[in-house]
């Protein structure tokens, strides 16, 4: 860890020489937020919760040294408390960084209470004519569709973590060449905790009024991936999709490979609702048993489906400009399950606003049934 956070300062300090050596004034942005997340975990309203909560404050630090370079630091303080903090292990759980530099630190931990503060954004940014290049930890959204990304082999995210906005990031480095104003030419090389490499190019263009995208790379130090994407609209529809290979290196010649496919669909109406539609097919799945392991985090984008086919559908209103409703649902066909979603909005002042979420989940395989039910109460205030 010291090696590595070492590497990231003197990343970070050497963006600060670079804007102190201009004559131009040196610009900083600073935003974020601060929010409050009581959480109520149980199967059955008879039976017992599991109460916690998490006091979440997220700062994004930018500077810009001139209009070829640009530095980002962002930082996630987390304060955890409640009955998962009481076992023992979540908090030795949360302070694993599964970056390739270890910047998350339990800076206090107690039997009731832990602090925690990871840096999962720290880069430095490069750009000149048709050229960028963005060394550190970074986003790299090779995603089209909404809710499930086989393309998305860098950091791909769970759906259900809608507590985190901004999304993993990657230790990675990132080149972009701009052909055109509507295509794209990308390679980028990542490594992770455990040394592995992922490295890929993808190129996007624009056809048919359709952004169109081809992949191929090598995916966590195992698979070869090809992958390909789309997003457009036929008349007022948006039409998404996403399709990737992973082929073991080491059987590249037989068919143990694994395919994840996508297509997706989105409206909007004259009201501003928001009607979704998804489904994801794989040939070999994960195979879980146990639905509660959709709430896993840092998933790989092979390890997106737990059935062979899965479908998806959202429907968002606004009751009036200032308070949403919503309701998700996803059917798992392999695990008899499924997961619904009511959620709802509102905002409280300018900048403040008040969530509740409801995730609901249940399996009825024969040799085992699970129910699971979990409801977010949330406040939160953006600067």
């Amino acid at each position: 860890m010291t090696r590595n956070l070492a590497i990231f300062l003197l990343l970070i300090f050497y963006a600060e020489l670079l804007v102190s050596g201009q004559e131009k004034k040196k610009i900083l942005t600073l935003n974020g937020y601060v929010s409050t997340l009581q959480t109520a975990m149980f199967d059955s309203l008879s039976g017992s919760f599991v109460n916690d909560n998490i006091i979440h404050n997220r700062l994004n630090i930018k500077g810009f040294a001139n209009d070829n370079i640009t530095f980002a630091v962002e930082f996630r303080n987390r304060l955890f408390t409640g009955d998962m903090v009481k076992t023992g292990t979540f908090s030795s759980m949360t302070s694993g960084d599964h970056g390739w530099m270890d910047l998350s630190w339990n800076v206090l931990d107690e039997s009731s209470f832990f602090l925690n503060t990871t840096i999962d954004r720290g880069w430095v940014d490069f750009n000149y004519g048709k050229v960028q290049v963005r060394v550190g930890r970074q986003r790299i959204n090779w995603g089209q569709t909404l809710v499930w990304n086989p393309n998305d082999i860098f950091n791909s995210y769970s759906f259900f973590d809608f507590d985190y906005i901004e999304r993993p990031g990657s230790d990675a480095i990132r080149v972009q060449y701009y052909p055109g104003s509507s295509s794209v030419f990308e390679v980028a090389v990542k490594e992770d905790y455990k040394n592995d490499v992922t490295a890929a190019a993808l190129y996007r263009f624009n056809k048919w009024g359709y952004d169109i995208q081809f992949l191929t790379g090598f995916a966590n130090n195992r698979d070869i991936v090809f992958g390909s994407g789309w997003s457009g609209a036929f008349g007022s529809v948006s039409f998404r999709g996403e399709l990737s290979w992973f082929q073991p290196a080491e059987n590249f010649l037989d068919t143990t490979g694994m395919a994840l496919f996508t297509i997706g669909f989105d409206k909007s109406f004259p009201d501003n609702s928001l009607a979704q539609l998804q489904v994801m097919y794989c040939n070999d799945p994960l195979g879980h048993e146990d639905i509660t392991s959709l709430l896993s985090g840092n998933m790989s984008a092979k390890e997106l489906a737990f059935s062979r086919l899965t479908a998806f559908g959202q429907f968002s209103y606004p009751v009036t400009p200032l308070f949403n409703v919503a309701v998700s649902a996803m059917w798992f066909t392999d695990l008899k399950g499924y997961f619904t979603g009511p959620s709802l909005e509102y905002s409280l002042a300018e900048n403040v606003g008040f969530s509740l979420f409801w995730q609901h989940f249940k399996s009825n395989l024969t040799d085992r049934r699970t129910r699971i039910n979990i409801v977010f109460l949330r406040v939160k205030y953006s600067f």
